[in-house]
């Protein structure tokens, strides 16, 4: 845990280390009893081929509390979606794949066009909205968990975190953007560094201080693939079909809901403990290991 802090509008959930991934999975299999989880993973089939995924699966399958598994899979041709199905087949929860590359979800596509509904190229976005379609068409889950499949030191502990705030019924939570430190002697979440938080910075120099630029500002790293929503919160939200999609949700979210029912969570171990130098001014800290045991991607 690299702080305890709360920034801007949005609750921070800390990883402050009171309850063990077993207790959680514990209290989530009860949960999901009466709130039933899915988790989609959009997923290019470079993904599907490499190490990460191989870990993705692994773990999922001591993930009891998660009743359904969807694979939104982009650009694989035939071969490409039997080796997809082979290795999630393992999985005990109930698979599904969604073939964005198949015949039949261009035809879908096609015709959408035909009628004047533009869904965007292939992308992410394009991904998980036909996943979701396919989630809420069941109308069996409470909530739906997102997460990349490019992510090398992946763990239980990500999607028990993103799903606790919104299947506990002592929370109030219906989205959860998931967050993870990228401290270390590496230059990790560069992006979110050095041009999503200067832009933001730059437009409030120009617009002023507005409720939205404080929402967005409130995000640790609003650039993070791994969220979880409401199936009733997804029923109503437009997603970004290309590379936007991530920051495009956020002002989704603040379009269709309430700031009091988002929140943000750790969801990864902070590195181990080691001498840090640096200045908390511009959060450049050093560390004397390179050993990333945070969510980590290839």
């Amino acid at each position: 845990m690299s702080d305890f802090h709360q920034t801007g509008i949005v609750s921070t959930l800390h990883r402050f280390h009171t309850s063990s991934l077993d207790h959680l999975e514990r209290q989530l299999a009860e949960f999901a009893k009466k709130r039933p989880i899915t988790l989609v993973l959009p997923a290019l089939y470079g993904d599907v081929k490499r190490d990460p995924m191989k870990r993705i699966v692994a773990n999922l399958k001591q993930t009891s509390y998660v009743r359904q598994v969807v694979v939104s899979l982009c650009g694989a041709d035939r071969a490409g979606f039997d080796h997809t199905a082979e290795l999630v087949s393992t999985l005990p929860q109930r698979v599904r794949i969604v073939w964005n590359s198949g015949d039949r979800i261009l035809h879908l596509c096609e015709r959408l066009e035909e009628n004047q509904l533009t869904v965007g190229p292939e992308g992410k976005g394009r991904a998980v909205w036909m996943a979701l379609g396919y989630v809420l068409a069941g109308e069996t889950d409470y909530l739906v968990a997102l997460h990349d499949c490019d992510i090398v030191t992946y763990d239980r502990e990500i999607i028990a975190r993103l799903c606790f705030p919104l299947a506990s019924p002592n929370l109030n939570y219906k989205f959860c953007k998931g967050y993870y430190s990228r401290v270390s002697d590496r230059i990790y979440g560069r992006v979110t560094r050095l041009f999503i938080g200067p832009l933001l910075r730059a437009v409030e120099t120009v617009v002023g201080d507005t409720p939205l630029l404080a929402y967005l500002s409130s995000f640790r790293y609003p650039l993070a693939g791994e969220f979880s929503m409401t199936c009733d919160l997804a029923r109503m939200m437009r997603f970004e079909a290309d590379w936007g999609f991530d920051f495009g949700l956020l002002v989704e979210m603040y379009r269709k809901c309430s700031v009091k029912s988002i929140c943000q969570t750790a969801i990864s171990r902070f590195p181990p403990e080691t001498p840090m130098r640096g200045c908390s001014r511009c959060r450049s800290i050093s560390r004397g290991s390179s050993s990333a045991p945070w969510p980590r991607k290839a």
